[in-house]
């Protein structure tokens, strides 16, 4: 039975561009095919229908375990990182025991614990930045991401331990830095350990490093629990499943890595990009500025966590450049129809978050910076989804954004920045995300001064 809509590329171009330009090749296909089209790509099973269409995203989602499961194709890539018991890699019963297991690290009480942190953290690496000054925000999102992972996830606030990770772990995800160096992670016949200077020999190392860094935390942790820790390894270790059962030390590695590897690069990404919109759009700075500073010179972080405009920015921002470009890919059961066309058992879903954040019948001039559209329209799980969907949806979306607000906002309220390059941003792949391509380059052009309000925003919208 021919598949929907199959683009006529000749397979080794379209893997190809893939690889190295995975937007490109999504929105050519797109012009074409906006709802839905099949292509020939890599790490997923040689053949794969792109579904870009709310309708059919929520049929898929709301179906889980049923017409459609979660495909094991995605463990050839994501393994070598995250190992074969994380949630990303379980199915089934498995991955719903793993999936109830780390639930609780993510209830909003616990959350709300690292507020302070988070804004504390802020402030301390943007102190540290000399005036005028080039930098990259990239790489200062992702030291704060880090150090964000290392307290909430890990505990660690010093010592060697802490030093050893903070060193290891943005060499392991260097491996993501480009398209081409993350190649390997989807051509196997590239993953030759050659020695410590090939790429994947590097990759083994660092990661093996790694590897006897998270065993010994996780055996000292075992040996001397503490009940008063807030860190989320230090719940994982004391929970339970239904039947009483502990996770194991392999279990929790794996887990642990997933959340290194999900808020590491994604969340440093998303803060990257909120800085480059804000400062692009005066207008939009000005406004959350504004909003922000009737909070007060020092907001508690649940008061900010709540305003809307900044809400509407960061979603307005995880919108039109969504760190992440699809949900988790689904493999069809049984023979279904999807936007009327037939598919048999064994054809590959991916239900495309980029395509369907760029819809023109859901997002008036998708390429436009609007954050109002947020604030005047409340979309579907299937219309915005940037962090997924169904019983895959990223577990970490909750800490996520409120990393993302606070840091926003404390770097904001606090300091005058400035675009050095006012050319625009490309998303460039970094493994399976997107990132800025050139970083985001900015300057600190001074200390801000609070304004105070010419309006009560909580009564007249400044909208």
């Amino acid at each position: 039975m021919p598949l929907p809509y199959l683009l006529k590329t000749p397979s080794l171009l379209q893997k190809l561009q893939w690889v190295t330009d995975p937007v490109g090749y999504m929105e050519k296909a797109s012009q074409q095919y906006p709802d839905i089209f099949t292509g020939k790509i890599i790490g997923f099973g040689d053949t794969v229908v792109f579904v870009n269409h709310p309708q059919a995203i929520q049929e898929i989602l709301t179906n889980d375990r049923k017409k459609f499961t979660a495909v094991g194709a995605i463990n050839s890539i994501t393994q070598p990182l995250i190992g074969d018991y994380s949630i990303v890699t379980l199915e089934g019963d498995r991955h719903k025991r793993q999936r109830q297991l780390l639930m609780p690290s993510f209830h909003g009480e616990r959350i709300q614990a690292y507020g302070q942190l988070i804004c504390n953290l802020t402030e301390q690496i943007f102190s540290k930045l000399p005036l005028d000054k080039p930098f990259l925000a990239r790489n200062l999102t992702q030291e704060i991401s880090l150090r964000v992972i290392l307290q909430t996830v890990f505990g660690l606030y010093e010592g060697e331990r802490f030093q050893q990770f903070k060193h290891l772990l943005p060499l392991l995800m260097d491996v993501f830095r480009s398209p081409l160096t993350s190649i390997s992670f989807f051509f196997s016949s590239l993953q030759k350990d050659l020695g410590a200077w090939s790429p994947w020999g590097k990759f083994l190392r660092d990661r093996q490093t790694i590897d006897e860094l998270l065993y010994a935390e996780i055996a000292e942790r075992r040996q001397q629990p503490d009940s008063e820790c807030i860190d989320i390894l230090s719940l994982l270790i004391s929970s339970r499943d239904e039947a009483g059962q502990l996770m194991t030390e392999q279990e929790l590695h794996d887990q642990l890595m997933v959340l290194i590897l999900t808020g590491y690069e994604t969340t440093a990404s998303a803060m990257a990009w909120g800085l480059y919109w804000i400062h692009q759009k005066p207008l939009v700075r000005e406004k959350l500025l504004q909003e922000l500073d009737t909070l007060g010179d020092s907001p508690d972080p649940m008061s900010i966590s709540r305003l809307p405009y900044l809400g509407a920015v960061c979603n307005e921002t995880l919108r039109i450049h969504p760190v992440v470009m699809f949900s988790f890919p689904r493999v069809v059961q049984e023979p279904v129809e999807l936007l009327g066309h037939s598919l048999e058992p064994g054809t590959v879903l991916l239900p495309n978050i980029y395509l369907t954040h760029q819809r023109e019948d859901l997002y008036p001039q998708p390429k436009e910076f609007q954050p109002e559209r947020f604030l005047k329209h409340q979309f579907s799980p299937y219309e915005f989804l940037p962090f997924g969907g169904g019983v895959r949806r990223c577990l970490g979306e909750t800490l996520a954004i409120f990393q993302m607000k606070l840091v926003l906002a404390t770097a904001l309220s606090r300091y005058e920045f400035a675009l050095v390059d006012q050319r625009p941003e490309r998303p460039q792949r970094r493994g399976l995300t997107l990132a800025p391509a050139g970083g985001v380059k900015m300057v600190i052009t001074g200390r801000r001064v609070r304004q105070e309000p010419l309006v009560n925003m909580t009564t007249t919208p400044v909208y």
